[in-house]
């Protein structure tokens, strides 16, 4: 038996085991999606399934790679490395790490490359540069941002910058000191948007593409309301406005973007719940549609996405509908490279339930395709061809 056919059968025994829907072949659409989740209980890493949007249907990979929490991914703008935090105490101190792994487009099955310390406790965001040339990782527990070189080989360099927060928030609980949240380039990459939790600022940074280096930018930062708990950031495609979902208010600001200076202005702050509902929430994933014309929020505790559009040269954000994500704590969602499916991550129900998105009215429409993964956290998609 050859090695094509042999993939074959292993694609479709997997698809049997696990209730999904069998891809006769790999089409050039195809995409691999990867999900990314926390190890504490039946999870053992990052788990793999193989997605064929014409038809709207997947099938199981199972585990692509045995990993500690790797709650948040990333691909390299290649497609042939995939990265991991390590949301996890593996290295001195209580430092989590940041793992890099080659990606066999076939069979879905990552190999590690290299693992090192991600510069602090609790890593939990990551980005990479249009070129792969450097891959950037919010530290949450420590308040850290590091900054890494990506070698030719995908596998990651010691670390080029290591910036260290301070101060703390309104809320003695949550924001008792920093808490970096998300790592966000701004379009032209000549910038570095750190939201941060703790501090409630969306600090600024210039960054150094040459070099690897991060400074503080003049404005330095953005400050949002206190208690506000900023989580993550997300820019409009024509890159003249950015959406920052906040974690402990369940708000949504949107922002004007001033490219020249890297500074942020506030335009509107608007709640990511309905009006009827009384219930603790907080937020999570942001994400801007690729047309431009909604944005999306997800909450956890309504349990929902929230869907915006998007109104007028002012970016004004005007609510659509709270779609249930069928399942509990909707960490994070991801729309798919065609624009057509957003996949929402129900962390604490153990599956990614996949939605239909209407282009004309932003609203989503539940599918049949559910993926069954123990403690889903991020999903990420990679073209197979």
């Amino acid at each position: 038996m050859n090695s094509g056919k042999m993939v074959f059968l292993m694609v479709v025994m997997a698809a049997v085991l696990s209730g999904t829907s069998v891809i006769q072949s790999a089409e050039p659409d195809d995409y691999l999606v990867y999900v990314g989740t926390y190890t504490g209980g039946p999870s053992k890493g990052i788990y793999a399934f193989r997605f064929h949007p014409s038809t709207g249907t997947a099938v199981s990979l199972g585990l692509a790679a045995e990993s500690t929490s790797p709650s948040f991914l990333a691909a390299d703008p290649g497609h042939s490395v995939l990265y991991a935090v390590n949301e996890a105490p593996v290295f001195e101190e209580g430092k989590g790490a940041v793992s890099a792994f080659a990606i066999e487009r076939k069979t879905g099955h990552l190999t590690l490359l290299n693992r090192v310390s991600s510069g602090g406790r609790d890593p939990c965001h990551l980005a990479i540069d249009r070129y792969g040339k450097w891959l950037l990782a919010a530290n949450y527990g420590s308040g850290t941002v590091s900054v890494f070189p990506i070698k030719n080989d995908g596998r990651l360099g010691d670390a080029s910058a290591l910036l260290q927060h301070s101060g703390s928030g309104k809320d003695p609980r949550r924001q008792a000191g920093p808490h970096a949240n998300s790592v966000n380039l701004s379009p032209d990459e000549r910038f570095l948007l750190v939201s941060d939790l703790g501090l409630d600022k969306v600090m600024v940074y210039r960054f150094d593409v040459g070099k690897g280096t991060l400074t503080a930018n003049d404005p330095p930062f953005v400050k949002l309301s206190a208690g506000s708990g900023p989580r993550h950031l997300s820019f409009h495609p024509d890159g003249r406005f950015a959406y920052q979902i906040n974690e402990l208010s369940s708000t949504l600001t949107a922002f004007a973007y001033d490219a020249d200076r890297g500074s942020l202005r506030e335009i509107e702050t608007i709640s990511t719940l309905p009006q009827e509902f009384s219930g603790e929430n907080t937020t999570a994933e942001v994400a801007v549609h690729p047309d431009g014309k909604f944005v999306y929020g997800s909450n956890r505790g309504h349990d929902s996405i929230a869907v915006f559009a998007v109104w007028g040269d002012k970016s004004i954000l005007e609510p659509v509908e709270y779609v249930s994500t069928r399942g509990r704590t909707p960490r994070q969602f991801a729309i798919d490279p065609t624009g057509n499916y957003l996949f929402a991550a129900n962390q604490n129900s153990g599956e990614v339930v996949v939605f239909r998105i209407d282009r004309a009215t932003g609203r989503l429409t539940a599918t049949d395709v559910v993926l069954k993964v123990p403690d889903p956290v991020c999903v990420v998609f990679v073209p197979v061809r």
